[in-house]
């Protein structure tokens, strides 16, 4: 079972890869630029391959990938073991 820990981790790894710095949980990915709608895709391809996990997209909305904190919500609702 994937703990929250391991889905913050994940996520702070996976957006710093992705945009080149470190972000705090909070700050705003999208709104802010920093990752842009059409890189959701990748972020979920990544979070999946490093969490070893399914996260289905074809619920999920930008919102739920605005913030560090938002994506560990989101991987925590709807990922599953693969």
């Amino acid at each position: 079972m994937l703990t929250p820990n391991q889905a913050r981790i994940a996520a702070r790894a996976v957006v710093a890869e992705m945009i080149g710095k470190k972000v705090e949980d909070a700050d705003y990915l999208i709104s802010s630029g920093l990752i842009d709608s059409l890189s959701i895709l990748k972020l979920i391809g990544n979070l999946e391959t490093r969490l070893s996990a399914a996260i289905p997209a074809g619920d999920l909305q930008p919102d739920d990938f605005e913030t560090v904190d938002t994506i560990v919500e989101t991987v925590l609702r709807v990922a599953r073991p693969r």
